[in-house]
């Protein structure tokens, strides 16, 4: 199926005003949650929202059914959130949201902060190697 070609937003507040439906509900609630959690530089790359801190360290990224929620160290944040499904590159794990479903703030903040905890403590994760 061919993604809907889209002009990337020009910064992160115009990716969020560019959505509707559940998912800008969505959106705007992780992005609240991550934003009262940590230090992050929010950006938009890749089309979507980036959160760097001493390199990427999540994503929030809405799509046409789904809304996902990734880790660049993911694979590390299972026990906090069971639902981050490992996938890509480096240590990346996602957690899928569809309509009706939900995360808690409390759940976001711990997620956020221990990512950033591991950027700091282990580098930026794309600069290491395996």
């Amino acid at each position: 199926m061919a993604m809907k070609k889209s002009v990337p937003a020009a910064n992160p507040d115009a990716y969020v005003a560019s959505l509707d439906g559940w998912q800008r509900g969505c959106v705007e609630d992780l992005r609240a949650a991550v934003r009262s959690a940590a230090t992050l530089e929010e950006v938009v790359k890749w089309g979507h929202l980036v959160y760097l801190s001493n390199g990427p360290a999540l994503l929030i990224r809405a799509e046409e059914q789904r809304v996902l929620f990734g880790f660049w160290r993911g694979q590390r944040l299972r026990e906090i959130e069971p639902g981050l499904k490992p996938g890509g590159k480096y240590e990346m794990a996602t957690l899928e949201l569809r309509e009706g479903m939900n995360v808690s703030a409390a759940t976001v903040r711990r997620l956020t902060k221990e990512a950033v905890t591991l950027n700091k403590t282990l580098g930026d994760p794309t600069r290491l190697t395996k």
